[in-house]
Order: structure tokens, then C-alpha cells, then sequence
């Protein structure tokens, strides 16, 4: 039969290994679910930080959009008015010379300028 001290020492051994792989199995068990916290709470992060980024893109993409709108129909309103005062200005000067030009010709006076006997000539 075994004596009593190698049973002592199989028995120490096998307490020391089950206590060693007791402690390794909790110490692997903590790092990998510490590891998986911190990678779940990075991915998190990241994917909330990229959906953010993403939605204020999307509404600076908007506002541009929108100001640009605003500017060019701005830029057409006020092109169309100039063009507006342009020609109501043309229409009153042609208006006068040929009211200035009629009433000199009916008084029997003649245009004193060059100009306004050209404009008779190519308006009568």
C-alpha cells in the first residue's frame, strides 16, 4: 500500500492544481467579460459618434441647400426688377424726347441737336 506521506503530497498536489485552475478560470472569466464590456461600450460609441456625424452632414447638407435656394431666388427677383425699372426708364426717356421733338416740330422750331433729328428721322 502507499505510505501516508505520499498520500499527503497527491493530495496537497491535486488541492494546489484544483485551486490553480480555480483561479485561472475566474481570472479568464473576469478579463474576457471586462474585455467584452469595453469592446460593446466602444462599438457604442463609435456607432452613435458615426450616426451623429453622419445626421449633422446631412443637415448642414440641408441648410446649404436651403440658403442656396434662397439666394438664387433672391438673385432672380432682383434681376427681374432691375430689368423692370430698365426698360420703364427707356420707355419714359423715348416717351419725352418724342414729346420734346413733336412739340418743337408742331411750333415750327427745329430739334437743336444732332441727336434729335436722328431720333425723328428713324421714329418718323
Amino acid at each position: 500500500m502507499l505510505s501516508a506521506g505520499l498520500v499527503v503530497v497527491v493530495v496537497v498536489v491535486v488541492v494546489v492544481v484544483v485551486v490553480v485552475v480555480v483561479v485561472v478560470a475566474v481570472v479568464v472569466v473576469v478579463v474576457v467579460g471586462v474585455v467584452m464590456v469595453v469592446v460593446v461600450e466602444v462599438v457604442i460609441v463609435v456607432v452613435v459618434e458615426v450616426v451623429v456625424a453622419v445626421v449633422l452632414v446631412v443637415l448642414v447638407v440641408v441648410v446649404v441647400v436651403v440658403v442656396v435656394e434662397v439666394v438664387v431666388e433672391v438673385v432672380v427677383v432682383v434681376v427681374v426688377v432691375v430689368v423692370v425699372v430698365v426698360v420703364v426708364v427707356v420707355v419714359v426717356v423715348e416717351v419725352v424726347v418724342v414729346l420734346i421733338c413733336s412739340e418743337m416740330l408742331l411750333d415750327g422750331h427745329t430739334p437743336m441737336s444732332t441727336f434729335l433729328q436722328l431720333f425723328l428721322l428713324k421714329t418718323h
